[in-house]
C-alpha cells in the first residue's frame, strides 16, 4: 500500500486541485460545485483542469488493464504540478492511489491525491464549521473509503481510527448524526457489480435504506456519489421518504 503523509494544519493558502469523477460531471455537478465551495471557504485556492477525464477504474475492475494504462497515463499528466489533488470519491481516490501501481506506474509520477473529507480534516486541519443542517443524518461508509483509505475504522478489524467523515458532520450547527445497527455495511454497488449481479445488488441496497429508516435518518450522506446514487434509485423507485446527500452538500450548507 503507498503510504500518504497527511500535513500539519495551517492556516496558509493552499492550492489544490479538484479531481471531479466522471459520474458527478455528468449526473451530480452540484457535488463538485459544493466541494469547490468548501474548499475554498477553508482557505484553499482551487484549480478545476479541464483537461481531465475518467481515472480508468470502471475498465480495471473489468479485467482491462492494457486499455486502462493512457487513461491512467492521461490523468498522472492532467495533475502532474499539482501538490495536492482533492477528489470527492473514496473510490476514485483509491483507483489512483491504489491501483496505480497495478498497471506499472511509477509512483512518483501518481498524483498525490487524497479523498475529500481526509484533506479537510487531516491536509487543511479544519475543527470548526460556521454552516447549518438541521437533518437527522446517517453516514453510509463507503467499502473503498473506509477498507483501502482508512477513512474510518471497520468492523472486522480492530485498532481506533478516526472516523474522518462523523468528525467533519459533527462540526456542523443543528446536524444529529443517527446511530446505525450496520455501520459499514455495504451498500451493494460496486460498479458493474450491479450491472452483472442485479438482484444482489438490488437486496444489499434495500437493506441499507432499511438500515438507515430503522434509525430515522432524514438524509444518507456519504463522501461516494456512485453508493448514493444507487441507494437513490431503489429510494425513488419505492417511494421512501429518506433522502440522500454527498458530504461536501451538508458541509456547505446546500439544501437537498
Amino acid at each position: 500500500m503507498r503510504a500518504m503523509t497527511s500535513a500539519a494544519p495551517t492556516t496558509q493558502s493552499l492550492r489544490a486541485a479538484l479531481m471531479v469523477p466522471c459520474y458527478v460531471d455528468q449526473f451530480y455537478p452540484a457535488v463538485a460545485d459544493a466541494a469547490r465551495r468548501v474548499l475554498e471557504r477553508h482557505g484553499c485556492e482551487v484549480v478545476v483542469p479541464k483537461q481531465q477525464t475518467c481515472c480508468g477504474q470502471p475498465m480495471l475492475n473489468s479485467g482491462f488493464a492494457k486499455e486502462t494504462l493512457p487513461v491512467a497515463k492521461h490523468c498522472c499528466k492532467v495533475f502532474a504540478d499539482f501538490e495536492y489533488v482533492v477528489c470527492p470519491s473514496g473510490s476514485c481516490t483509491a483507483m489512483v492511489r491504489e491501483h496505480y501501481r497495478d498497471l506499472w506506474l511509477d509512483d512518483a509520477k501518481i498524483p498525490r491525491v487524497f479523498e475529500f473529507c481526509e484533506f479537510l480534516h487531516d491536509v487543511v486541519g479544519v475543527r470548526e464549521m460556521d454552516v447549518s443542517f438541521p437533518h437527522r443524518v446517517g453516514i453510509h461508509q463507503g467499502c473503498h473509503g473506509l477498507r483501502e483509505l482508512r477513512l474510518a475504522q471497520p468492523s472486522e478489524s480492530f485498532g481506533c481510527a478516526t472516523d474522518k467523515t462523523r468528525a467533519l458532520l459533527s462540526l456542523v450547527r443543528d446536524i444529529e448524526l443517527v446511530n446505525l445497527d450496520r455501520p459499514d455495511e455495504c451498500c451493494g454497488f460496486g460498479g458493474l457489480f450491479a450491472v452483472s449481479e442485479e438482484a444482489v445488488s438490488v437486496g444489499m441496497g434495500r437493506d441499507r435504506v432499511a438500515c438507515h429508516e430503522r434509525a430515522h435518518a432524514e438524509i444518507i450522506a456519504s463522501g461516494d456519489m456512485s453508493c448514493l446514487m444507487h441507494l437513490e434509485g431503489i429510494i425513488r423507485r419505492e417511494h421512501r421518504a429518506v433522502r440522500v446527500a454527498h458530504v461536501a452538500q451538508i458541509l456547505a450548507g446546500d439544501r437537498v
